[in-house]
């Protein structure tokens, strides 16, 4: 095992990463949640592997990857916006499923995805970054970059997390 997190690159994911990616969200829900799929581990992981690739335009994956184990993720998503009368093309971001292994935490992964994200966010013009996070991240997203803003309301609706 890796021992230091300089030893872990970050970086965007390859397609034939995605379906070792979409598993940590796997372990996320299903391991560390204690969620109960609706599908097998199998079915989940082909079925949003190909919906990875399908947005990749829209939702570009990050990883963490020590020596060749893919131990953490972020996802950067897209969002055409309205055109004002002084910009046509705009776009905002929103940071989605950042996830570290458990023996991987505590070491800095977590920033370094993060950094990697807005990074890649600032590369396409994107106006603003937006994260929803647990109450036990905050504090992570704060040293990384995010603070609260005045103008961002948030409603929650019944569709799933």
């Amino acid at each position: 095992m890796v021992d230091s997190t300089h030893d872990v690159e970050v970086r965007p994911a390859r397609d034939n990463e995605l379906e070792r990616v979409v598993r940590l969200r796997w372990i996320w829900n299903v391991d560390d949640r204690g969620d109960r799929p609706e599908m097998t581990e199998v079915q989940y992981v082909r079925a949003a592997a190909d919906w990875a690739r399908e947005h990749a335009a829209s939702h570009i994956p990050f990883v963490a990857v020590a020596d060749t184990e893919i131990v953490g993720m972020a996802w950067l998503a897209l969002a055409p916006r309205v055109p004002t009368t002084r910009s046509i093309d705009r776009v905002s971001a929103d940071l989605q499923s950042c996830y570290v292994l458990p023996s991987f935490r505590d070491r800095g992964l977590g920033g370094r995805l993060v950094h990697a994200v807005l990074d890649a966010a600032r590369d396409r013009g994107a106006e603003h970054v937006t994260v929803h996070t647990s109450p036990e991240s905050i504090s992570m997203y704060t040293r990384n970059g995010f603070e609260p803003h005045p103008r961002l309301l948030f409603a929650a609706t019944s569709g799933p997390t």
